[in-house]
């Protein structure tokens, strides 16, 4: 069997054994029987549990980030785009909920090198949203200068790609009838956008008067 097939198999069963498992319980044992192989094998193949386990978020991670680049139509209009970003995002979570434990909880819990490599997932996600926010802004405003800062851009992917995850653990944790992807991105896209439409409309929030007074004024007595 060539080699990147039965790495491949390997990184399926690790990855079967480390959502159901995590990461401290996980056998390497376990995972060589599940793929079909030889526990030395999978230390010549892997190195180690820990590589192994940096190997499975590697992978998920690059998947995760392909489903969303593809399901974005570069030609669509700036809400088609968002739209199907977060569709292919939740479609891709919803079909492999073990690669989504692995990447959210599993390595979130069990520090460095893990918590950097999970970390470098979520700044690419946050890259291609921010892309989409910021060209959302410049469709909006005729192809001129875009009316929100970059930095205001990113806080706004940022939170935007947060409260996609946690609607992904939600979605997947739940024991009776399972939202489908289509519904759990209308539930963000109506969430986000309603904001992002009055903020490329120059419609901005802002607290009244008296709270902002009412806050200098506790802020001044501390």
């Amino acid at each position: 069997m060539p080699r990147a097939v039965r790495e491949r198999q390997m990184l399926d069963a690790a990855v079967e054994v480390f959502a159901r498992r995590g990461y401290r319980a996980a056998s390497m044992d376990e995972i060589a029987e599940l793929a079909g192989a030889s526990k030395p094998l999978v230390y010549l193949y892997l190195n180690s549990k820990e590589d192994l386990f940096s190997a499975c978020i590697r992978r998920e991670a690059e998947a995760l980030i392909a489903a969303v680049r593809a399901g974005v139509d570069p030609d669509a209009p700036a809400d088609r785009r968002l739209w199907h970003g977060l569709r292919g995002f939740f479609a891709h979570t919803a079909a492999h909920p073990e690669a989504w434990a692995v990447l959210h909880c599993q390595a979130r819990t069990h520090g460095e090198p893990f918590a950097q490599e999970v970390g470098a997932l979520r700044q690419e996600l946050v890259d291609v949203v921010t892309h989409l926010i910021v060209a959302t802004a410049e469709e909006n405003g005729g192809g001129g200068s875009a009316p929100l800062p970059w930095q205001e851009a990113s806080g706004l992917a940022h939170a935007l790609v947060g409260a996609a995850e946690s609607l992904a653990g939600w979605s997947n944790g739940r024991t009776d009838k399972v939202p489908s992807e289509r519904d759990t991105a209308e539930t963000l896209m109506n969430f986000a956008w309603a904001g992002l439409d009055n903020l490329m409309n120059g419609r901005r929030w802002a607290p009244a008067r008296s709270q902002v007074s009412s806050v200098s004024s506790v802020s001044s007595v501390s």
